[in-house]
């Protein structure tokens, strides 16, 4: 370590820390509240205040090894007291440790201009710790505080976690690069230097992780929008469905009300069960078949079975709706409104009628939630990247329908993926429970 000037007291470190990491708790959803998060905060406190005064003066070669262990602790803080994902835990963790790195290094460059290395009165340094710490921290909580959403949760990803990691290494190495070796263009020679080097590039850093941060906070309004505004151009086309349905109804009801006509007047009893089958057919073609547990699954697949009876295609489904009881409406309506109109939309192109086959199913197996949609499929599938070349003539709108259902998932900390086994298209959709 350059020695031109003493470090940050460790104590003071692990205090910005515990702060940052109080910032966001106190923004984000919570798990603890009460005396139990008092508990948790505290212990947290002096389990990272001992870590670091004990670290102080290890060999250098255990200083990285050292700060990745500070950082688990803030995860473990963040994660324990916060009801979020451990990717989300891991976003914030990475935000909180820059937060801290700054915070701490602009108060004490700030103490070395004020007493120049020398020996001040303890009490002062204390006053002038509590005043930079709560100004700089209630600053950021503001800042903070203004792009987390009402619920707390942001639905970070794997990828967005990794992105915000790499930059949060980059800035914690050039920041700290001039207390390894002054013997690179990056580093500084004299103190103040250092300090001026070290607080700019954690000012910077989290500028950066700032800006991100509102990137996706404004790329997850946006997808909430396009989601908002395909059910809204849905719904004229659910209103035309349920029209039909309504009209179809009123042709079997002509039709049974003959049928007992025709009943009533045979006297030939081989006839009349040939009767009373033939309208115990039609009626079961409308009977609640799909009676999942789950009220609008069952509200959705009643109303694509009449739109399927319609057109000639044969809907199935075995479900267990209770599984989805956790789950938002919205998501429900996307991820199996999106792939019903999907499998609908091709089956309409099969010539044979005997071949217009769709098949739902919805199970829980080894701790996954698993839901799979199957439809009849001609030819080879052909892919995209991770989607289905599209066969609609109008190609601006191709793979809308699926980009959804992978979004919607991804909030669940789920997978999509895309396939075909022999004649079969399928749709899988797996999504782990003990995370929903």
């Amino acid at each position: 370590m350059n020695e031109l000037f003493p470090e940050i007291p460790r104590l003071y470190t692990a205090f910005a820390e515990w702060l940052a990491c109080i910032v966001y708790i106190s923004i984000l959803k919570r798990r603890l509240s009460g005396w139990r998060l008092i508990a948790c905060a505290s212990g947290a406190l002096i389990v990272q205040s001992v870590f670091l005064v004990v670290t102080r003066d290890l060999p250098i070669i255990f200083w990285v090894p050292s700060m990745l262990v500070a950082v688990g602790m803030m995860f473990l803080l963040i994660y324990m007291c916060c009801d979020i994902t451990a990717t989300e835990a891991g976003y914030f963790s990475v935000k909180a440790f820059v937060v801290a790195e700054l915070v701490a290094s602009l108060q004490w460059q700030v103490h070395f201009y004020l007493w120049s290395g020398e020996s001040s009165h303890k009490l002062f340094e204390i006053i002038l710790l509590m005043v930079m710490y709560g100004l700089v921290f209630f600053v950021i909580w503001l800042l903070e505080k203004r792009h987390i959403p009402e619920e707390g949760k942001l639905n970070i990803r794997q990828r967005e976690l990794w992105s915000t990691v790499v930059i949060g290494a980059a800035v914690f190495f050039i920041s700290n690069l001039s207390f390894v070796t002054a013997r690179t263009p990056f580093s500084g020679q004299y103190a103040q230097e250092i300090l001026n080097i070290r607080t700019l590039v954690d000012l910077g850093g989290y500028a950066i992780l700032y800006a991100y941060h509102i990137q996706l906070n404004e790329l997850r309004v946006r997808h909430e929008l396009e989601a908002m505004q395909n059910i809204l151009q849905n719904q004229y086309s659910q209103y035309q469905q349920s029209k039909e349905s309504i009209e179809l109804i009123n042709y079997k009801y002509h039709d049974l009300k003959n049928q007992i006509i025709a009943l009533r007047a045979e006297e030939d009893p081989e006839k009349r069960n040939a009767y009373l089958n033939e309208m115990e057919d039609g009626i079961k073609a409308f009977e609640a078949q799909n009676k999942t547990g789950n009220k609008v699954l069952d509200t959705l697949l009643a109303s694509k079975h009449m739109y399927c009876i319609k057109n000639g295609i044969t809907l199935t489904c075995v479900a267990d709706g209770t599984l989805l009881n956790d789950m938002d409406v919205i998501d429900i309506c996307t991820i199996f409104g999106n792939a019903l109109d999907n499998a609908i939309e091709y089956e309409m192109q099969v010539e044979n009628e005997e071949k217009r086959l769709i098949h739902v199913s919805l199970f829980s197996q080894k701790g996954f939630l698993m839901i799979r949609f199957e439809n009849y499929y001609e030819g080879d599938l052909k892919l995209e990247g991770d989607l289905p070349v599209t066969t609609k003539k109008d190609k601006s709108y191709h793979g809308y329908g699926l980009k959804s259902i992978r979004y919607t998932v991804q909030k669940y900390d789920g997978v999509v993926n895309v396939g075909q086994r022999n004649n079969w298209f399928e749709l899988k959709v797996l999504i782990p429970k003990n995370d929903r």
